[in-house]
């Protein structure tokens, strides 16, 4: 039958029918999938149904280290909490009760939030956590509560977040 003709002034659109690699931003996220299901020797979480949970381990379980366990023996915190100002100092036992609350409910809920340590500085105090998300909420708990200056302080190449907090 007939051939198509091109119109005049006509540019062909070039496809780009490529997938893309997605940006890495966690090198602590597993990037293989587990068998299941896997228990960590360090925590006893177990990685059942895609993820880390608190269950009890089946005597059959495979071994891996979960994300959170190896940032702590690798000494590699996803998040910072600096707390200082003259309110602290006056209420800090106050204050490292609240923090110890929120990671033990979140931990609770989510098996890969954790505080690393906490270490007093020269005129501060600094938090370390195994998650970003953690190092937010208590940052945002403590604000919640004693209001003062919050800063966030994110970088996304190292999937870091630096929180903090004084008054």
């Amino acid at each position: 039958m007939g051939t198509r003709s091109i119109p005049p002034n006509f540019r062909q659109i070039m496809r780009h029918d490529t997938v893309f690699k997605e940006r890495v931003h966690d090198a602590y996220k597993i990037k293989e999938k587990l068998p299941e299901p896997t228990v960590c020797p360090q925590c006893n979480a177990v990685f059942h149904s895609g993820r880390w949970q608190w269950t009890a381990a089946p005597a059959n379980a495979h071994q891996h280290n979960c994300p959170a366990c190896q940032r702590i023996i690798d000494h590699y915190p996803a998040g910072f909490l600096t707390l200082e100002g003259e309110f602290f100092h006056s209420h800090r036992d106050e204050i490292l009760h609240l923090v110890q609350n929120f990671e033990k409910k979140e931990k609770s809920e989510h098996p890969l939030q954790r505080i690393i340590a906490t270490e007093k500085q020269n005129s501060s105090f600094l938090i370390t956590t195994t998650d970003i998300h953690l190092a937010r909420g208590i940052g945002e708990a403590i604000h919640d509560a004693y209001q003062g200056d919050l800063d966030f302080h994110y970088n996304q190449d190292e999937n870091l977040l630096r929180v903090h907090w004084s008054r």
